[in-house]
């Protein structure tokens, strides 16, 4: 996975309000989750455990499972 497919949202609101969030961790959080779920409208969560910010990452894909929506820390998450 060289590129990552995202939404406009995820560009242009998501990045904008968390700038820490690197690209790199939505990626290994694709290929690589801790856990990965369905949500009820269609839509896949991605965990990833990232040891900068010493908290889970959690990366929403639409229901294709690799167009990123969403990723912010996870504070509750539980593995």
């Amino acid at each position: 996975m060289d590129e990552l497919t995202t939404t406009d949202y995820f560009r242009n609101d998501v990045l904008v309000k968390r700038p820490y969030i690197k690209l790199e961790w939505c990626k290994a959080a694709l290929s690589h989750p801790v856990r990965r779920e369905a949500q009820a409208d269609g839509r896949i969560r991605h965990w990833l455990f990232v040891a900068e910010l010493n908290k889970f990452l959690r990366v929403v894909t639409l229901e294709d499972g690799i167009t990123v929506h969403n990723a912010f820390p996870d504070r509750r998450f539980k593995p």
